[in-house]
């Protein structure tokens, strides 16, 4: 080195911001993606930022009533485009299909079990959904699993359940209702899975789009997170999820529309199963496609396209009324 050289200055590495929701599961899904990006990047530091959102917030109020698509994600996103955050984890079912400007889905995890669950009250441990009595009450949040239980079990009664699953679990075993329908993966990601009674068939409950699986929200211009973000991409996992929310995206549909999805990947096939209810169960529209797993997205508009045309815009526009009345 010359006398007049100056010594070279590396600059910091930079720290990674992780935002995540202050529920119990949302924190338990963050420190997961936090532990998993720590063991692939050891020199790195990633650090957790938690916030509260909108739905956190509203408890005593139904889902579809909010109004809202963003309802588990506007603070979040805020925080990244304002550079608080550097991404967000999100349970991917509580993600919209259309992100704001400039941020953008940078990963998708392996997913865990999609299915919904059935958890009972101790009195009727003995039972499954179909045997229980007339007028026995189950507690959901979801208008997609409310209209399908509804189409298949007509004969029993149901009531809105909202709080954090140990709030939802304590209001059943207080006896406030004889069942509930939670998601497998919620519930095994807590360490709950001995409170699965059963896990409901694709042929009585089609899942929420994304379900088990958990999305990976950041800047589209962050090319340092993106690279990052590459080590928790599970790519059979993604190919199914990206088909589910293109078909949820072309009916334009939320968490205040029955849309429910089912997807096999079978090598590099692909076949999405949707479905579309009414919020009495009484009319169902349901169709299935197959096609190569690279072309997920358009796979799930075209299911959706083809749908609409059997009736589903008919159903949608009237459960939107609906809910504009109500």
């Amino acid at each position: 080195m010359s006398p007049t050289a100056s010594p070279t200055v590396s600059s910091p590495v930079r720290t990674i911001r992780i935002g995540s929701r202050k529920s119990q599961l949302a924190l338990v899904q963050t420190y997961w993606v936090q532990e998993r990006l720590q063991q692939a990047f050891p020199d790195r530091t990633f650090e957790v930022h938690t916030m509260s959102t909108h739905g956190d917030k509203i408890l005593d109020v139904a889902l579809s009533k909010i109004g809202d698509k963003g309802l588990f994600t506007k603070e979040l996103e805020l925080g990244m485009l304002n550079g608080e955050i550097d991404f967000a984890v999100h349970s991917l079912k509580d993600l919209p299909t259309r992100l704001p400007e400039g941020l953008m889905l940078g990963c998708v995890t392996e997913r865990e079990n999609p299915a919904d669950a059935l958890v009972m009250h101790e009195t009727h441990k003995d039972k499954q959904l179909q045997d229980l009595p007339a007028g026995a009450v189950i507690g959901t949040s979801s208008l997609r699993r409310l209209a399908q239980l509804r189409h298949h079990y007509p004969h029993l009664s149901f009531k809105d359940v909202r709080g954090n699953l140990n709030t939802r679990l304590a209001k059943l075993d207080a006896g406030e209702y004889d069942a509930l329908i939670l998601a497998v993966a919620g519930l095994e990601r807590l360490g709950m899975a001995d409170r699965i009674h059963q896990a409901l068939p694709a042929e009585i409950s089609l899942h929420a789009v994304g379900q088990g699986a958990l999305g990976i929200e950041c800047r589209a211009d962050d090319a340092e997170v993106l690279t990052l973000l590459k080590a928790l991409q599970h790519q059979p996992t993604a190919d199914r999820c990206y088909a589910e929310r293109a078909f949820l995206r072309e009916l334009e549909g939320g968490c205040q529309v029955p849309i429910g999805v089912n997807t096999v990947l079978d090598g590099e096939s692909l076949t999405l199963t949707g479905i579309v209810a009414s919020l009495d169960g009484q009319t169902l529209v349901k169709d299935s496609m197959t096609g190569a797993a690279t072309d997920a997205e358009q796979l799930g508009t075209e299911l959706a396209k083809r749908m609409r045309q059997q009736g589903a815009q008919e159903i949608l526009d009237e459960i939107l009324a609906t809910l504009n009345r109500g």
